[in-house]
């Protein structure tokens, strides 16, 4: 069954089913002029699939490797994107704002 870019956590548990191990990206805190509202989330599986959005497409790509790293490890992560960091700039987070995202990763079974 397919699920809609609307339905993540659908998504993760169909990927569950499917014996993949997947990862909950949530944006928890904002400042200023941000992509995304705070509760946005982005799902993502062992094999780099995602659906969802916690930045509008700019900084997705980052928060997708550090979710994969994540189920690696087995270990939540808290990342701060936002102009200040010399690493939004490097994934294209300049709209002047910042972002706090909590990525969970959750093992398949």
């Amino acid at each position: 069954m397919a699920h809609s870019a609307d339905d993540i956590i659908g998504q993760c548990l169909a990927w569950q089913d499917e014996g993949l191990s997947v990862a909950l990206a949530t944006v928890i805190e904002t400042w200023g002029s941000a992509p995304r509202p705070v509760g946005s989330q982005l799902g993502i599986n062992e094999n780099g699939d995602f659906v969802g959005s916690v930045s509008g497409g700019c900084i997705e790509g980052a928060v997708v490797e550090e979710a994969l790293d994540a189920m690696e490890t087995g270990q939540a992560k808290l990342l701060d994107y936002g102009v200040s960091n010399t690493k939004a700039w490097e994934v294209g987070l300049a709209c002047g704002g910042k972002i706090q995202i909590y990525v969970d990763p959750v093992l398949a079974s």
